[in-house]
């Protein structure tokens, strides 16, 4: 996760080494890899990680105030309902990522979302599944070891297809477990590896 200026601070803890400016060290040492439960922000990082494709999660996370704006906080019964003005309007919109596919594939997914939480009562008891309900916690040494993709990520990503979501390939997905504590991908040398544990949390 590239930044454009460094933090650096002999007093500051053992963190993952792509954490190295002000917006990532906060999404690091406050939600990267804690277990996310509550379906709105379930909601919001699936359509995070489809919209940072091609580009860094740095540049993500310095519109993400902006995207909570322009989407309706992610209220996907709202997204679902978007008509084209609404999309001509969010094509005008600098604060966020305005690519066409990308935005009309959040008003997909929001549909698709909508689906599935009828069908198994909440989006969390579906996505979950992906990992037996409970967080894989992994001892990397390294940012080099981690993957980009996994045989659970793999079947994510099929599973979301066939339901009709886009921009979920199997290196989305895998990035959208990390974020959601699916995975602990704390190196085990980051304070956060231990803290992280697999304790919940209800929103960002």
């Amino acid at each position: 996760m590239p930044g454009r200026k460094a933090v650096s601070n002999n007093r500051e803890p053992k963190r993952c080494s792509w954490a190295r400016t002000l917006p990532s060290i906060r999404y690091h040492d406050r939600e990267w890899g804690v277990a996310v439960h509550d379906d709105r922000l379930l909601f919001e990082f699936l359509i995070l990680e489809g919209a940072q494709a091609g580009l860094s999660w740095e540049t993500i996370l310095r519109k993400r105030p902006a995207y909570r704006r322009a989407f309706d906080h992610f209220n996907a019964a709202k997204i679902a309902r978007y008509d084209r003005r609404k999309v001509n309007a969010l094509l005008r919109n600098a604060g966020i990522v305005r690519n066409r596919l990308k935005i009309e594939a959040a008003i997909k997914n929001a549909r698709a979302f909508l689906s599935v939480r009828r069908e198994f009562g909440s989006f969390d008891r579906f996505i979950w599944q992906f990992v037996g309900g409970r967080p894989q916690v992994n001892r990397w040494g390294s940012i080099s070891q981690v993957p980009t993709r996994t045989v659970e990520s793999d079947a994510m990503s099929k599973e979301l297809r066939k339901r009709g979501f886009s921009f979920v390939g199997s290196t989305i997905c895998y990035a959208f477990m990390q974020a959601v504590g699916m995975v602990n991908d704390h190196t085990v040398d980051c304070f956060r590896h231990r803290e992280v544990g697999s304790a919940g949390r209800s929103r960002a």
